[in-house]
């Protein structure tokens, strides 16, 4: 399994049949960025991985949102809608996280027993320069 930094990517949803769907990501793998997550927002482009993760809570948020959680080898084990204000119920065997506004995974294939695959945006050697 790859270790991610914080930063974009691709999320790759594998369906049925062989479609791919592919969806704007953004990769959350440090504490301050897994902490922060969708806080404060009032949307999103695609969806968020917070890694490691297997709960969350939507206290300060500013919207509804699904969450997926994922086991070690990108399985989704488990889907939900969570309004704000809530505690979610961690999951044993999760270790990442795929959060969205309220809705749009069922349109991209995300649901229990589903597949999904990261492809990291890699940045080049004179970006920021």
């Amino acid at each position: 399994m790859a270790r991610w930094r914080d930063g974009r990517g691709t999320l790759l949803v594998h369906g049925e049949g062989g479609q791919v769907e592919a969806v704007p990501l953004e990769i959350a793998t440090s504490y301050r960025a897994r902490t922060r997550g969708l806080l404060g927002r009032d949307g999103i482009d695609g969806a968020i991985l917070l890694s490691p993760a297997n709960g969350i809570h939507t206290f300060g948020m500013r919207m509804a949102i699904d969450v997926a959680y994922l086991d070690r080898r990108l399985k989704v084990i488990a889907v939900r809608t969570m309004p704000p204000g809530r505690l979610g119920r961690p999951r044993l065997r999760s270790r990442h996280v795929l959060e969205a506004a309220a809705g749009v995974m069922a349109g991209w294939g995300v649901r229990t027993g589903a597949r999904v695959t990261v492809e990291v945006e890699l940045s080049s050697p004179s970006a920021g320069t």
